[in-house]
C-alpha cells in the first residue's frame, strides 16, 4: 500500500520516469496502474537494472518502502550522484546498513528517513483531499481485496507473501 501510494505521489509530482521494484512479478500491473513507467523484479542486480533504465545515471529520488537493510542499500545504489534516498519502511534494530566514507563523499547523495510523510497535517491534508476529489490520487487503487473480519488472517498471509495491495475490512 505504501509503495503504491508513493508511485501515485511520484506521478502527481510530475516524475517522467517512475521505476517500481517488487519481489513479485504479479504486482507489475498494479504498479503500472499506480503510475510506474517501468517495473523491475527485485534481485541482486536491481540497482544495475535501474541505472540502465536511467541512462546509467540512477534515479533523482529513490523511496524505500520495506525497511530492510538490503532494500535500503539497493535504493541508495540506485540513486544518482547528488540525488536523494528516502527511507519510509520501518526496519528493525537488526537491519544494519553500512556505507564507507569514500562512497558518501563520492556520490554526494542524501539519505533521509520519513515519518508519516514528514507532513504538516494542517497544510497537507487539504492538498491530499483535493487530489482525491480531482481523481489524481486513487485510494481505491490501493485496495485489491475487500474482506470480512474472518478474512483478516488470510489477508496477513497474503501481505507476508507479497500478494496484492491492501485489504479493506468490511463489516
Amino acid at each position: 500500500g505504501v509503495g503504491l501510494a508513493a508511485l501515485q505521489a511520484a506521478r502527481i509530482a510530475g516524475a517522467s520516469k517512475i521505476v517500481a521494484v517488487d519481489v513479485s512479478p504479479e504486482k507489475e500491473q498494479l504498479a503500472r496502474e499506480a503510475g510506474a513507467t517501468d517495473y523491475v523484479v527485485a534481485s541482486d542486480t536491481t540497482a544495475r537494472e535501474i541505472r540502465a533504465l536511467t541512462g546509467k545515471q540512477g534515479v533523482d529520488v529513490a523511496v524505500e518502502c520495506v525497511g530492510r537493510a538490503v532494500t535500503i542499500r539497493t535504493a541508495w545504489e540506485s540513486t544518482r550522484r547528488g540525488g536523494r534516498t528516502t527511507v519510509v519502511g520501518i526496519g528493525g534494530k537488526d537491519q544494519q546498513v553500512t556505507f564507507n566514507a569514500l562512497e558518501i563523499f563520492h556520490w554526494g547523495r542524501t539519505l533521509a528517513g520519513c515519518v508519516y510523510g514528514n507532513s504538516d497535517p494542517a497544510r497537507d491534508l487539504p492538498v491530499l483531499a483535493e487530489h482525491v476529489r480531482a481523481g489524481r490520487l486513487d485510494l481505491g487503487g490501493l485496495v485489491t481485496d475487500r474482506i470480512a473480519l474472518d478474512g483478516i488472517p488470510a489477508a496477513f498471509d497474503n501481505m507476508i507473501a507479497g500478494k496484492g495491495g491492501r485489504a479493506l475490512v468490511l463489516f
